[in-house]
């Protein structure tokens, strides 16, 4: 029997501004559990301190960071954000939509944003009501880039990093789609990482 089987990658950037990869794990299910696992698991493993984590909406993440390590400040995705709204926008309407959107997130503080946000919502919510609600359910998380300068906003709000990572891992494993064993896979991923993490000499 062949099984679908995710691999789940926690990137990291260090003290430095150096990326490592931080783990590889294979085939769980998405829950807050799994994930506490993998953060008591980077602790076990020498991880201190987390100042700021960002990802897409993963099912249980947020529940399980605020556990496993209560300061860290949980960024949501722009990239997701933009994709996850675009889909409601009619194909013709999409580069007037996005230029507006496009306020939102970099404007210079939180208030600046939400006026942004209000006045994109006033010129298309007729039109496009639910393009606005993943900005509305996940506004703090949002915001969480406001209070750093611009600079770091820039590394805290998209998951390009690891998307870029996923990528590399994808010219490895389109080769061989088909592993006997979890292992296996771990294994190949694991060399693929070890490949595609010597190129990173720039902070």
């Amino acid at each position: 029997m062949v099984s679908k089987k995710a691999a789940y990658v926690v990137l990291g950037i260090n003290e430095d501004g150096y990326k490592e990869i931080l783990g590889i794990w294979i085939g769980e299910n998405e829950t807050s559990k799994f994930w506490l696992s993998v953060f008591t698991d980077l602790k076990n493993r020498g991880v201190k301190d987390i100042l700021a984590m960002c990802s897409d909406g993963l099912t249980g993440i947020k529940q399980a960071i605020s556990s496993a390590s209560p300061s860290t400040v949980l960024q949501r995705c722009i990239v997701h954000l933009i994709r996850n709204s675009c889909k409601y926008i009619s194909y013709k309407d999409r580069k007037n939509f996005y230029n507006e959107l496009k306020n939102v997130y970099t404007a210079n503080s939180e208030e600046m944003a939400q006026i942004a946000l209000d006045t994109c919502k006033r010129n298309w919510d007729t039109k496009y009501p639910y393009a606005f609600k993943p900005w509305e359910d996940n506004w703090n998380e949002i915001c969480s880039m406001f209070n750093y300068v611009p600079e770091l906003r820039k590394i805290m709000y998209t998951t390009n990093s690891i998307e870029s990572l996923n990528s590399g891992f994808r010219k490895f494993t389109k080769i061989r789609t088909v592993f006997p064993t979890d292992m296996s896979l771990l294994k190949a991923l694991y060399l693929a990482q070890d490949k595609i993490s010597g190129k990173w000499n720039t902070p």
